[in-house]
């Protein structure tokens, strides 16, 4: 029997949890949903990760004002993906940030992404109806960025190229707690399909480097304590490299697609199975591995259309 594309048959609802991870930082999770961050500072507050539609922001923000009443005044966007930028209108935020390469592939991409995450995730975009358009940033950086909010500093920086070619991470010096966007992920599969698997690795260790704390992933629990985000970083790293070294294997000696999705599920189904999204990212992992191994540095854009026809030939 083929399986149910994507996430189409993940309806049920996830219960959300609020955690504070450090002073007046907080998590929100939602059992392997998109996860996102909220940094108080002195007088207004940041958000990291909009949510895929501004029914779900107002989760986010009923959370917010059950510990502060003060304005939300920024919104960062760790990469361009509709499922974590498409609710940013719900915020009424004066400054929506990116990064500068990513606000480029909401130009390139932005529009068939939406499309095509809108048939992946159903239950997701509910509420569909309210999002106004395309997300666009009001600022944006090229390598690194500090924002006051009063005397507490974030800083916003790129560390390589990872879950996209212009992920950002955010990082909160006087706590050592990071946000990390889909560059670590905890009990979930890596989403790789617009990934660069060769560069990722690097990016988990300049996190590593900085020796955080605590971090909220993109999805799963956030993670606290040296030694939980240690293990996280060893996750996704072991995630990406298992799968890389599989697909690579077989493409670089002319295996077909089909070839390639039998070794990397030999090589990832026994660790990982178990993940969160596993099987509804595998496939569009394997393509894109398959797409680098051939050196086709740019990721192809997914389409809905390219995304049934994969799917029907991987997992059917």
């Amino acid at each position: 029997m083929s399986k149910a594309f994507a996430s189409q048959g993940d309806l049920a609802e996830k219960t959300a949890s609020f955690t504070e991870i450090g002073p007046d930082l907080y998590a929100f999770t939602a059992e392997g949903d998109p996860n996102s961050g909220v940094i108080v500072g002195d007088d207004s507050v940041m958000v990291i990760e909009a949510q895929a539609t501004p029914m779900l922001a107002r989760k986010v923000i009923a959370c917010i004002r059950e510990v502060t009443d003060k304005p939300i005044s920024h919104v960062v966007l760790t990469h361009y993906h509709a499922v974590r930028v498409l609710g940013a209108s719900a915020f009424g935020a004066r400054e929506v940030i990116m990064g500068e390469t990513a606000r480029g592939m909401v130009a390139e991409r932005g529009a068939e992404d939406w499309a095509s995450e809108f048939g992946r995730f159903p239950r997701l975009f509910r509420g569909h109806e309210e999002i106004p358009g395309l997300t666009w940033p009001t600022t944006t950086f090229r390598d690194r960025m500090t924002v006051w909010l009063g005397r507490r500093r974030v800083d916003l920086f790129h560390p390589g190229r990872a879950h996209t070619a212009g992920d950002i991470a955010v990082h909160v010096p006087d706590a050592a707690v990071m946000f990390t966007g889909d560059v670590v992920e905890y009990h979930s599969a890596c989403y790789c399909g617009d990934g660069h698997f060769q560069d990722w690795p690097a990016a988990l260790e300049r996190i590593r480097a900085m020796a955080p704390e605590a971090i909220v992933p993109g999805r799963g629990d956030a993670l606290v304590g040296r030694a939980t985000v240690n293990a996280a970083l060893d996750s996704t790293a072991d995630f990406v490299t298992s799968t890389w070294r599989a697909a690579a294997s077989v493409a670089m000696r002319g295996g077909s697609l089909k070839e390639t999705m039998a070794a990397v599920r030999a090589a990832c189904d026994p660790k990982f199975a178990a993940f969160a999204i596993y099987e509804h990212c595998l496939p569009f992992n394997v393509a894109r591995a398959w797409d680098e191994a051939q050196g086709i540095d740019t990721p192809r854009i997914w389409t809905a259309e390219r995304d049934r026809a994969m799917w029907a030939a991987l997992q059917g």
